[in-house]
């Protein structure tokens, strides 16, 4: 399926797990966040890997431990076939050569069991930005590929184990690693994005906004060529108008977005956003 039709429909999603009560909470997890379906379950990677050529899946959720056929293995002959799919590997291995071994093998991201609801909604909503940069048929600049890249060198170093994380000197992403090697928000939730834009918002963030989607508004406005309103900003991010609102309003009063208020002859004025660049 390729980005547009995605956006429309849904990005299906193949989980390859072993342990039943996992498979569920994965199921459930990842049909929470909007615009994830699971389309398909497998017990182990033999299995896996034969949904995955027939579902076609956009996205693989994969375990590195199962019987017949262990992740590592299903991974590498994902690849050696060149499915198109992207995997995020969920998994207890967080030992550093394991997780040296499958960032190598071009994973999008790799999450250490146990894990919380908001680890997998903040993946997720990264892969879908990702996933949006990306289907434009248009050449691309340095600076937007450089925050999509960095986006996900970032998303990926959060979840290193945290025997190996420590002594980095800043969470990344507005997020840090429990003792359990979980991610969860920092203290005071920053988001910082360094690009070509003034998106560095050094203050905590007020009660009900969620950093991931803060990034998830700033990348989608970072690659638009005009301004937008905000529910043009919701469909293409896939949040209520409300919602997306509320982010764009506090990304002008922050000073990273420039609000174009525009009256016509008739009805209510519209109101258009774009980022401030400091080029």
């Amino acid at each position: 399926m390729d980005s547009k039709q995605a956006q429309t429909n849904g990005y299906r999603v193949l989980l390859i797990e072993d342990d039943p009560m996992v498979q569920e909470v994965n199921r459930q997890f990842i049909e929470n966040v909007t615009g994830f379906r699971v389309e398909g379950i497998a017990s182990n990677g033999a299995e896996g890997l034969k949904l995955a050529r027939e579902l076609e899946p956009d996205l693989v959720f994969l375990d590195m431990f199962m019987p017949v056929q262990d992740g590592a293995e299903t991974l590498r002959q994902i690849r050696a076939e060149a499915l198109h799919v992207d995997v995020i590997v969920v998994t207890a291995a967080k030992d550093l050569p394991t997780v040296k071994q499958i960032m190598q093998k071009g994973v999008f991201d790799y999450i250490i069991k146990p894990f919380k609801f908001e680890r997998i909604e903040s993946a997720l909503e990264q892969y879908r930005a990702y996933r949006m940069a990306l289907h434009e048929e248009r050449q691309v600049t340095q600076a937007e590929l450089d925050v999509i890249l960095r986006s996900k060198a970032s998303q990926a170093s959060s979840n290193i184990p945290v025997e190996y994380h420590r002594g980095a000197g800043s969470a990344v992403l507005g997020q840090s690693l429990t003792n359990d090697g979980t991610s969860s928000p920092t203290a005071d939730n920053n988001l910082s994005i360094s690009s070509a834009f003034a998106i560095d918002i050094a203050t905590a963030l007020p009660k009900g906004l969620q950093a991931s989607t803060m990034r998830q508004i700033v990348q989608f406005l970072l690659l638009q060529r005009s301004l937008l309103t905000a529910e043009e900003v919701a469909d293409g991010v896939g949040l209520a108008r409300v919602t997306a609102r509320r982010y764009l309003d506090y990304l002008v009063q922050s000073g990273s977005v420039r609000l174009d208020i525009r009256y016509g002859n008739v009805g209510r004025p519209v109101n258009r956003y774009g980022l401030i660049s400091t080029e």
